[in-house]
């Protein structure tokens, strides 16, 4: 399984090791998007610094567009059309918000900020 790995916040008061483990998810700007194969060390890294991410499942049609925009294993998006979600990037996304696991519903994100 294929895992879109987006970066949603910003690095005002990142502490060495947060700020550590997104560098070696070589998210280092907002809007940031990686796609790796899923390991128990990427989902541990990801669960450091959910707070500051976004993720799901990538089907394959999506996983091609987003190679075609990869440079260095990095792909920069424009914001999301429409915004990240109604109640903005400081909540959750299982309540309404930004960040977290999206499952298959990062597909629809990742088209808005295609």
């Amino acid at each position: 399984m294929k895992l879109a790995i987006i970066r949603i916040k910003g690095e005002s008061h990142l502490i060495d090791e947060v700020y550590d483990t997104l560098i070696m998810l070589k998210l280092k700007k907002i809007n940031a998007c990686i796609v790796r194969e899923s390991t128990p060390s990427l989902v541990g890294m990801i669960k450091k610094v959910q707070h500051l991410l976004t993720w799901g499942e990538v089907n394959p049609e999506m996983e091609k567009k987003l190679k075609a925009k990869e440079k260095d294993g990095v792909i920069n998006l424009a914001p999301p059309r429409k915004g990240y979600g109604r109640k903005g990037i400081k909540i959750s996304f299982t309540q309404k918000g930004a960040y977290g696991d999206r499952k298959e519903k990062i597909n629809l994100l990742l088209e808005r900020m295609l």
